[in-house]
């Protein structure tokens, strides 16, 4: 309905996803910012590695089927375009938004190799990572590739887990004896098709409307950001983002993060502090805002921005962002002290 109306929407609900995997939370946010409840639990649990078996990840179709079950698979809507030509899933479609962004702004493949390598060494400082050990730009560039531009460690690690947050009244922060992270603005807007083959521009995707939202809801700026936690299901995603929320110019994602110094602990804009999808594995985006929480509250342990290990500011902002192609939720928290 919504592709057939041409609507730009600021909100939408309904959908298989919604505003990416933070439509869970906002939802909460809205239930309790309504009044319909003071406090309200939030998860999400996986069980992507053991569902694995013996064999690889199986694909999923954007309609939700995997067109198993015996027999010839028969898909309509958007899969009956890319599934003659194997372009079976969200790796194969994302990779041509990488690619487009590398022939219009000259993204290298270092470049986007460091979203993996930073995420590697923030790993290392996480205990329930699932890729800890080191790994050098030689040994990114000697793992297969999965669909060019993609290379194995581009792409998140399938685990079993689950994550919880709670969403209370802001009052209730009074009532507990640690800092609370308080939702400070969400963005939740789709205002481009909602396909992942006929975006207006394709090396921007939805993240672009979701971003640009998130700061229309509040008085702080892309400057005020303490750290980062961006999705990162493949790395360019992560890029995506980062010039969605504004941290760098469209375009200029590559050239940002070149280097890794940045986006590191002790840089200017820490990004993906537990190792993100890529290495401490896929938790469906929640990971991120888990995460955004124990480093506002000071609870990140070796991996703490402003702790011994990441000198500097203690952070008291976060931006979170979830989701590809068309799905997108962004969400900014900041630190609170009700006590």
């Amino acid at each position: 309905m919504q592709d057939a109306l041409r609507l730009q929407v600021d909100w939408h609900s309904g959908g298989i996803e919604g505003a990416a995997q933070l439509a869970a939370v906002v939802n909460a946010v809205l239930a309790v910012g309504a009044g319909l409840a003071r406090h309200v639990l939030v998860y999400r649990t996986v069980t992507e590695s053991s569902a694995q078996g013996s064999g690889g990840r199986s694909g999923i179709g954007m309609d939700g089927g995997g067109g198993g079950g015996g027999g010839a698979p028969r898909f309509g809507g958007p899969l009956q375009w890319s599934l003659p030509f194997r372009a079976y899933s969200a790796a194969n479609w994302l990779a041509m938004n990488c690619h487009r962004h590398m022939h219009e702004f000259g993204t290298t493949p270092e470049q986007l190799a460091q979203i993996a390598l930073n995420g590697r060494r923030n790993a290392a400082r996480n205990p329930k990572a699932v890729y800890r050990e080191p790994m050098t730009l030689d040994d990114y560039f000697a793992a297969r590739v999965i669909t060019t531009p993609f290379r194995l460690f581009d792409c998140d690690a399938p685990v079993d887990g689950s994550t919880a947050v709670i969403v209370s009244a802001a009052e209730h922060a009074r009532a507990v004896d640690h800092p609370v992270a308080r939702v400070e603005a969400v963005g939740t807007a789709l205002r481009g098709r909602p396909s992942w083959d006929q975006w207006d521009d394709m090396t921007t995707m939805s993240a672009r409307d979701a971003g640009a939202m998130v700061w229309e809801r509040t008085d702080l700026t892309p400057a005020d950001v303490d750290i980062a936690e961006l999705y990162d299901g493949f790395s360019f995603l992560t890029m995506t983002w980062l010039e969605a929320l504004g941290f760098c110019g469209k375009g200029e994602s590559g050239p940002f993060i070149e280097g890794g110094g940045r986006i590191a602990l002790d840089g200017e804009l820490p990004l993906n502090t537990h190792g993100g999808q890529l290495s401490a594995g896929r938790l469906h985006g929640f990971g991120f805002i888990h995460e955004a929480v124990l480093q506002l509250r000071g609870e990140a342990g070796d991996r703490q921005v402003g702790g011994p290990n990441a000198p500097g500011r203690a952070p008291e902002v976060a931006a979170v962002a979830n989701g590809g192609g068309p799905i997108a939720g962004a969400m900014i928290l900041t630190k609170e002290d009700g006590r």
